[in-house]
């Protein structure tokens, strides 16, 4: 295997990651306190490191294939999705942390239209 295979790998592998980071996000804002005490540390996992793999691999596989840059519009699209969704993703885990829910709804949905805008981007690429 290639590198670009392995970062692409490892890319989706963080995507993954993401993904199941926020929906464990999505139980602790709807489940009660026991869910949130079990549940907290691991989602807090799966959304940290997703996150920071997919950007740290997205970057690298930006500047590994020839064919992108990253100051293609997609990209830049891809990196303010990822701010977004990160920023409410650490507002919501705040929240969690302190016992204080007040607009874990807000923070969740910001997180998942984010996430998911992100993702579309990533499988499409716009003007790539």
């Amino acid at each position: 295997m290639s590198l670009y295979d392995w970062l692409l790998c490892l890319h989706v592998v963080a995507a993954f990651m993401l993904v199941a980071g926020l929906s464990s996000y999505g139980v602790l804002a709807v489940g009660g306190k026991a869910a949130r005490r079990v549940l907290a540390p691991p989602a807090a996992a799966l959304w940290n490191v997703g996150g920071l793999g997919v950007l740290v691999l997205g970057i690298w596989l930006a500047l590994e294939v020839d064919g992108y840059e990253l100051w293609d519009g997609w990209i830049i699209a891809a990196i303010v999705l990822w701010l977004v969704a990160s920023g409410a993703g650490g507002r919501l885990e705040r929240g969690v942390r302190e016992g204080a829910l007040d607009g874990a709804g807000m923070l969740l949905a910001a997180m998942a239209i984010a996430t998911t805008l992100l993702l579309v981007d990533m499988i499409f690429k716009p003007g790539a």
